[in-house]
């Protein structure tokens, strides 16, 4: 059953974390990418300490190709994602969050989105250009199951 607005229900049962700190520059950095890759989507990983649903903290942001080149969906380029996923094992860390940019839609993840949340301990951040200032949006995505993140957006320098 979809909501008033067209989106999934959103489950009662929160898996956590409920909120999240994300330092200042690295959503300027997923900012800056979604514009320099407007109309297609762009996408990217927040790499962590530890995957957000166990407390961990964003590090760095590192941006990827969107083998789609697609204004309409993302695919995060397989040799991208077999580097980065060595990388962040070597250095002992972790995915915090799968990101990728709406360029005409809302940052909420579509039915779309859903089929390719493959990573239930990382967020899913969404960017929305759809509006002439960007919009975020941080999601837990477990079982086809949508839970809204707060973000909270921590000033340049600051944790």
């Amino acid at each position: 059953m979809a909501s008033a607005g067209g989106e999934p229900p959103v489950s009662a049962a929160h898996p956590g974390p409920a909120s999240v700190r994300i330092p200042a520059e690295i959503v300027e950095a997923i900012v800056r990418q979604a514009r320099a890759e407007d109309p297609n989507e762009a996408c990217g990983l927040v790499i962590g300490d530890r995957p957000a649903a166990e407390d961990g903290q964003p590090l760095r942001y590192v941006p990827t190709r969107n083998k789609a080149a697609s204004p309409y969906r993302y695919e995060i380029h397989p040799d991208d994602l077999l580097r980065l996923t060595i990388e962040t094992d070597d250095a002992d860390e972790a995915f915090w969050a799968i990101v990728h940019s709406h360029v005409r839609s809302a940052a909420y993840p579509s039915p779309t989105d859903l089929g390719l949340a493959f990573y239930p301990d990382a967020l899913y951040l969404l960017v929305s250009l759809e509006h002439e200032e960007p919009a975020l949006g941080a999601f837990r995505i477990v079982g086809g199951e949508i839970h809204p993140v707060e973000l909270i957006v921590a000033a340049p320098g600051g944790r």
